[in-house]
């Protein structure tokens, strides 16, 4: 079946199974691989995308939900990298390992979209469904502090 989703600001016919998770169709018939596949039960957050501006986990998420939308993946965040929450996590040096980090950034992204300016609670919230095996939370909510204009 035929699927016309925009992923990135580019539109694409996919030819896939309208429940395949819309995870498998970013990675493996896009051709994006930044989105990471974690746990493939929306637990851990690795997944996130951006679906018509919400944060989703695109290992649930059927690729037909997404039909006629707009899909951002970290990809797409920017062209150059230069995304406040971007900047914040080198500036910092937020990763360690880095594999959960493109879930990290495209949640705290929609995060300051709808709120520029959370407290350490909201971020703490916002930011809950997502796990670093590494245990960085504290630099990561430091970054989205940064991005916010807090200067963590």
């Amino acid at each position: 079946m035929a699927i016309e989703i925009t992923i990135n600001d580019t539109t694409h016919t996919l030819d896939v199974e309208p429940d395949m998770p819309l995870l498998w169709a970013i990675r493996d018939v896009a051709g994006l691989t930044g989105t990471k596949f974690g746990c493939g039960k929306a637990l851990c957050g690795a997944c996130t995308v951006h679906v018509d501006g919400q944060p989703v986990r695109s290992c649930s998420y059927p690729v037909s939900a997404a039909a006629g939308r707009n899909v951002t993946t970290i990809e797409g965040l920017s062209a150059d990298g230069d995304h406040p929450v971007q900047v914040a996590w080198r500036a910092l040096n937020v990763p360690q390992c880095g594999y959960c980090q493109s879930g990290q950034i495209m949640t705290a992204a929609a995060l300051l979209e709808r709120n520029p300016a959370p407290t350490r609670a909201e971020i703490d919230a916002a930011m809950s469904g997502n796990i670093c095996r590494c245990g960085t939370y504290t630099r990561i909510r430091a970054a989205i502090e940064r991005a916010a204009g807090g200067d963590s």
